[in-house]
């Protein structure tokens, strides 16, 4: 029986099919957008915004790539110390300070632009170019008994009965009752090669070269080497242990895995069972996220880097055994057969007749995640207390040092660069001789 259709039929299907199509194009997007403002509210994205402190972030910012010198003054006994980042292992040697604080009884700071802070031997006076004279005078009973040179304080400063905090685009000024303490930015990573107490700090590049090449050169890298701010020697040997949880982690996984996979794979295990077993196992270590198997790890085996590297192991193994079942379930069977056909055994067959296929596939896999395990090993240090995660993560914690937090985040992204370039060397070489020979 044959049916037929009209044009008013057709035209009505066809109608139905575009109105069907707009439905979607239109549908679709605004469904979208319904989520992301649902988003926006549920996760308070105008309070994020209100609460968004500009003078913060650009003093963060100011952090990163400058250095700050800090003026303290005890106010119980009117000792002044002068140090880089306010730290003791920066600290001028007693009676020595940069030329723009000039020290005495009465301790003069020339923050530029006409920025003048003075520690009398009572009141700390800070002149503020355009606005005025400010005084200071900390006192056990009254607090910090303050000054102004106008009835309305303005919003670059804080004041309370305890305390004081002027910041300017010169520099800061914090006075409590026990304590005064200005600090002023300058550029750059003060200290980076060597320290104050140091015999080459100051010097140029060609003074030290000279002395490097008139037989100083070992206890100049050994300055630079200890430098006690920096701590370049413990920054690599943070690195390597970064890399070491990495490579131990993947490669361990990769041993662990190949042969799990041949029981994972249908062309070598028959037996329903003994493969669904297997790939849930895999399907468990793998679903279980590295950050928690690192937990479990810390709270059995205690902090370190084998704790680091065993959690990316267990990790990886899960995921190499899917990778690897699957590429062996793909193998070529006329070559096993032709391995067969001389008379060799099961392991002879595996070794000449399914690795060289599978070779090239699973060492780029393996290099891979060795790339990507190398950044990942970066926070798991953070937490199992080794490489360089655990000194990035001191760092920030610290909230003062942020120029130190830029340093090692440059050298994890250098250490990235650098494993992203080995993986590729090794890639090119390695499987490139493998199919040659395959």
């Amino acid at each position: 029986m044959t049916t037929l259709y009209t044009n008013t039929d057709i035209g009505l299907q066809a109608e139905r099919i575009f109105a069907r199509k707009r439905m979607i194009a239109f549908g679709i997007p605004t469904l979208i957008l319904a989520y992301l403002t649902y988003v926006f509210f549920a996760f308070n994205v105008p309070g994020l915004i209100e609460r968004a402190d500009g003078d913060n972030a650009r003093a963060l910012v100011a952090d990163t790539y400058s250095h700050k010198v800090h003026v303290t003054r005890d106010n119980r006994n009117g000792a002044v110390s002068v140090s880089i980042e306010g730290e003791k292992k920066g600290r001028y040697p007693e009676g020595q300070s940069p030329e723009w604080v000039t020290l005495g009884e009465t301790t003069v700071i020339d923050l530029g632009g006409g920025h003048i802070v003075t520690y009398g031997p009572q009141t700390i006076t800070y002149d503020v170019p355009g606005y005025g004279k400010i005084t200071a005078t900390p006192s056990r009973s009254k607090g910090v008994v303050q000054t102004y040179p106008t009835a309305e304080i303005p919003d670059w400063i804080n004041a309370s009965k305890n305390r004081m905090a002027i910041t300017t685009e010169a520099g800061r000024l914090t006075v409590t009752r026990n304590r005064t303490e200005v600090f002023r930015y300058f550029v750059g990573w003060e200290l980076f090669f060597f320290t104050l107490d140091s015999p080459y700090h100051g010097l140029g590049l060609a003074e030290l070269i000279t002395r490097a090449v008139s037989g100083e050169a070992g206890a100049i890298a050994s300055d630079f080497w200890n430098n006690k701010m920096w701590r370049h020697g413990d920054v690599v040997w943070a690195i390597g242990e970064t890399i070491l949880m990495a490579f131990l982690g993947t490669f361990g996984a990769a041993v662990v895995a190949l042969p799990l996979a041949f029981f994972a794979a249908k062309n070598f295990t028959p037996l329903l069972a003994v493969r669904f077993a297997m790939r849930r196992f895999f399907d468990f270590v793998r679903g279980v996220d590295g950050l928690v198997w690192t937990i479990i790890l810390t709270r059995a085996f205690g902090l370190g880097p084998l704790t680091g590297a065993l959690a990316i192991l267990i990790t990886d193994t899960g995921s190499f055994g899917k990778m690897f079942s699957e590429a062996l379930e793909n193998v070529d069977k006329k070559q096993i057969e032709g391995i067969r056909s001389t008379g060799a055994k099961p392991i002879q067959r595996y070794r000449f007749g399914v690795i060289p296929q599978i070779t090239p596939i699973l060492l780029s896999q393996i290099l891979y995640y060795l790339e990507a395990n190398t950044r990942s090993a970066t926070v798991i240090g953070a937490i199992t207390g080794g490489g360089i995660g655990l000194l990035l993560t001191q760092a920030i914690i610290t909230q003062k040092d942020w120029e130190e937090v830029t340093y090692y985040i440059v050298l994890v992204v250098l250490m990235v660069m650098f494993m992203d370039w080995v993986s590729g060397w090794l890639r090119g070489r390695l499987i490139g001789a493998a199919e040659d020979k395959h």
